[in-house]
C-alpha cells in the first residue's frame, strides 16, 4: 500500500530517562515534595494513609490510621508535613524524616477538613461539602491549639476550597470551589491572623465549574486555575479579572509553577495529551506528555488532582496518574523544559543494488531548529551490524533534510538519522528500512530424478556460480520417513565451484544444497530428488534335488513335500512384501496369483507353498516390494523386483 517506509522518533536518549514506578495506594488526595529529604509525600483517601517516597517513587515509609486523609501541607523548615484528615475532623502533623504522626488537632465535628495551606503563622483548612464550603484555620503557636471555623460564609463556597499560598507574600492565601455547584475564587491576606479577603471573581464567572487545582505565579500577581475545559486559565490577583489561559486539553487536573514561571499544566485526558509545558513568557508548550494506558480501559492513563509538582530546586517534573483496574503511578518526567524533536526518515520500500537512493525527512519540534543544524547518518547492513558513519548532512529550510547514498550490500539496510541535541533540546534519532535487492545466485545439484539401488553410495555435486565474497555451501540430506534431515557436508567450493558429498541410499531422498547468501548474493537452495529401490533377496529351502530344464536349473520337490519361501526387504515400520507366482502352461508363463505378506522386524517374511496335485508342473515365485501405502504399507522407497525362483514337483 505504501511506496516507502519510514520510522519516526518522537523522544530521544535524554527523554528516555523519564521513569514512572507503581505507588501502593489506592487513590491519590494530593502530592507535596520535600527537597530538604528529597522526598515525595502522597495521601491515599481510600485507604486512609500517607505514602512517602524518594524521587524515583521507591517507598520509604507510610503513615496509616488517616482515615479520607487528603490535602497536605510542608512547614517551611520541612520539617513537618500537615495533613488534613476528614474522616477524623482534624489536621494530624507527622515528623517527616520518620513520617510517624505527633500531633492531631481536632476541628470540629462534621467539618471534614480536606484542603490545607501555610501562611500567616497558622494552618489554613478548607472544610465542608457539596452545599456549602469555607475556610478555617489552626493555630499551634500557643499553648494550647485555636480553631476558628467561618473565616468567609459569605463567598458560599461549593465544597470545601482548595488552597493555595503566594511564593512572593506567605500572607497571602488564595481558594477555589472544589465542587460543580458554584464556581468561585478568592483571594485573602491573612498577615492579621485573620481571612481578610481581597479580591473575589465576579459572580457573572459561573460557567467554569469545580476548581481541581490552582496555583500562583512566583510574582505573587497571577493564579492560574485547573478545571471544566481545555484551558488553564489566568487570574489577576488584585482583582481576579480573567487576564489569560494556558491550552491544555479537557478535564483540567493540575497546575505546578515551577520559581522561574515555568507552568506545567495538567489535564485527565484519556484520549489526548495530559501535560503541557510553558516556559516564562511563551504561548506555546515547548513541551506535551501523554501517558500510556496501564489499566483495563481502552484510554491512557489519567492524571491525578493535584498530581504535578516540581522539584524543589531542580528541573524534574513530578506527576501521579491514576488507572482504571490498576494501582496508581508517579512519573518522572526528567527534562520536562526542554523541545523534544521528532524525527521522520523516509526510504523506498526498495531499491536496487550499487544505485543510489534518497533519504528524505523532517525534524520537528516545539522550538524550531534553524537550517543547517548537522544530523549525524549512520547506514547499517549485514556488512556493517553495528553501523557505518555516514558523516553529517545539514538540516535544511522547514526542517527538512534529503540527501543519497548508495547501498553497497543487499537485503535489509537502515539509515539512521540522529540529532545530538543542544541546551534546549533533547536529542533524538529516527530509523528506516529499506530493502535492497541482491543478485540472483546460481546454484545446481546434480542427480535429480534418478534411480538407485538400495545401499548404493552416491556422489553428490554442487555448483556454485558467480559471488561477491561467500563461497560456502551445505549438501543436506532429507530422507523419506520420520528420519531427520541431516548434514553431509558444509565447505567452500573449489575453483570451478563445486562441492560433492557421498550418501549411502537406502531411501528416496531429498538432496540438496544451501547457499547463505552475502552482501551482493541472494540466498539460494538447489534440491534433487532421488529415488531409491527397496532392498530385496529371495529364495527357496526343502528342495530334494536340481534339475535343468532348457537350460534353467530348477529346484525339484516331491509333492508331498511343502516349499519355503524366503522373502527379505529392508525393514520399515508395517512393510509387506507381495510374492508373484506363475506357472508354465501351454508354451508360456502364466500368472497363477499374488499376495502380500507382512514383514518382521527384520525384513523378513516366510511362505510355505501346498504341492499337492503339482506333480508334472513348473513354477516361478518372486518377491517384490511395489511402492504405496496401499501396497507395501510405506512409500519411502521405490518399487523393486526379486529375481525369479523356479521350481517343480514329482511324484
Amino acid at each position: 500500500m505504501f511506496s516507502s517506509a519510514a520510522l519516526v522518533a518522537g523522544t530521544a536518549s535524554q527523554a528516555a530517562a523519564d521513569s514512572s514506578k507503581v505507588l501502593p495506594v489506592s487513590s491519590v488526595g494530593d502530592m507535596v515534595v520535600d527537597g530538604v529529604h528529597q522526598k515525595i509525600f502522597i495521601s491515599d483517601p481510600n485507604l486512609g494513609k500517607i505514602v512517602a517516597t524518594d524521587y524515583s517513587g521507591t517507598v520509604l515509609a507510610t503513615a496509616a490510621g488517616l482515615p479520607g486523609v487528603t490535602g497536605l501541607a510542608l512547614s517551611g523548615d520541612a520539617g513537618s508535613l500537615y495533613a488534613a484528615v476528614p474522616g477524623a475532623d482534624a489536621v494530624v502533623s507527622l515528623e517527616t524524616q520518620t513520617v510517624t504522626e505527633t500531633a492531631r488537632y481536632v476541628t470540629g465535628e462534621g467539618t471534614d477538613p480536606q484542603h490545607l495551606a501555610l501562611a500567616g503563622g497558622k494552618i489554613w483548612f478548607g472544610y465542608g461539602n457539596g452545599d456549602h464550603g469555607d475556610i478555617g484555620s489552626l493555630d499551634i503557636t500557643g499553648a494550647e491549639p485555636v480553631v476558628t471555623l467561618a473565616l468567609d460564609a459569605e463567598t458560599n463556597y461549593s465544597g470545601a476550597p482548595r488552597l493555595a499560598v503566594s511564593p512572593a507574600n506567605p500572607n497571602s492565601i488564595a481558594a477555589a470551589s472544589s465542587y460543580y455547584h458554584r464556581f468561585k475564587v478568592g483571594v485573602y491576606d491573612v498577615a492579621a491572623g485573620t481571612a481578610s479577603r481581597t479580591a473575589r471573581t465576579a459572580d457573572s464567572v459561573s460557567n467554569r465549574s469545580m476548581i481541581n487545582d490552582l496555583a500562583y505565579t512566583p510574582d505573587g500577581n497571577r493564579l492560574i486555575t485547573a478545571g471544566a475545559g481545555n484551558q488553564h486559565f489566568v487570574w489577576q490577583t488584585s482583582d481576579l479579572a480573567e487576564v489569560g489561559s494556558y491550552a491544555s486539553e479537557y478535564h483540567g487536573a493540575a497546575v505546578a509553577v515551577a520559581p522561574d514561571g515555568t507552568v506545567a499544566a495538567g489535564s485527565d485526558s484519556a484520549y489526548g495529551r495530559d501535560v503541557f509545558v510553558y516556559r516564562p513568557g511563551e504561548a506555546a508548550s515547548v513541551r506535551q506528555y501523554d501517558f500510556p494506558g496501564t489499566g483495563t480501559s481502552s484510554g491512557g492513563d489519567s492524571l491525578a488532582d493535584g498530581g504535578l509538582a516540581w522539584e524543589p530546586g531542580g528541573t524534574r517534573l513530578f506527576a501521579v496518574t491514576t488507572a482504571y483496574g490498576a494501582s496508581p503511578r508517579l512519573h518522572v518526567l526528567d527534562t520536562p523544559t526542554m523541545s523534544a524533536p521528532a524525527i521522520t526518515v523516509n526510504v523506498p520500500a526498495t531499491a536496487p543494488l550499487l544505485k543510489p537512493l534518497t533519504v528524505s525527512g523532517t525534524v520537528t519540534a516545539s522550538l524550531p531548529l534553524p537550517a543547517g543544524t548537522p544530523l549525524t547518518v549512520t547506514r547499517y547492513d549485514v556488512e556493517a551490524p553495528q553501523g557505518k558513519a555516514l558523516g553529517t548532512k545539514a538540516l535544511g529550510a522547514n526542517g527538512a533534510f534529503s540527501f543519497t547514498d548508495t547501498p553497497t550490500a543487499g537485503g535489509a539496510v537502515a539509515y539512521k538519522v540522529e540529532y545530538a541535541g543542544d541546551a534546549t533540546h533533547n536529542s533524538a534519532a529516527a530509523k528506516a528500512q529499506v530493502q535492497v535487492s541482491r543478485n540472483k545466485t546460481a546454484l545446481t545439484l546434480d542427480r535429480n530424478g534418478t534411480t538407485v539401488n538400495f545401499n548404493t553410495p552416491v556422489w553428490y555435486t554442487a555448483t556454485l556460480g558467480p559471488t561477491y565474497k561467500n563461497r560456502e555451501v551445505e549438501i543436506w540430506a532429507d530422507p523419506l520417513g520420520p528420519e531427520p534431515k541431516r548434514l553431509l557436508r558444509r565447505g567452500t567450493v573449489n575453483s570451478e565451484g563445486k562441492l560433492a558429498a557421498q550418501l549411502k541410499m537406502t531411501r528416496d531422498t531429498w538432496v540438496s544444497v544451501t547457499f547463505a547468501g552475502d552482501a551482493r548474493n541472494a540466498p539460494a537452495e538447489a534440491r534433487s530428488g532421488v529415488y531409491t529401490r527397496a532392498g530385496v533377496a529371495n529364495t527357496m529351502s526343502r528342495h530334494y534335488r536340481w534339475t535343468q530344464i532348457s537350460g534353467v536349473w530348477y529346484r525339484t520337490y516331491h509333492q508331498t513335500t511343502d516349499p519355503l519361501i524366503s522373502a527379505w526387504h529392508n525393514s520399515y515400520p508395517n512393510r509387506r512384501t507381495r510374492l508373484d507366482l506363475q506357472v508354465w502352461y501351454d508354451g508360456a508363463w502364466r500368472n497363477a496369483g499374488s499376495q502380500y505378506f507382512q514383514l518382521s522386524s527384520t525384513g523378513m517374511a516366510y511362505v510355505t507353498l501346498d504341492g499337492d496335485g503339482a506333480a508334472g508342473y513348473r513354477f516361478r515365485v518372486r518377491a517384490a516390494y511395489i511402492d504405496g501405502y496401499s501396497y507395501a504399507g510405506d512409500n519411502v522407497n521405490t518399487t523393486v523386483y526379486g529375481a525369479w525362483q523356479y521350481f517343480n514337483f514329482t511324484r
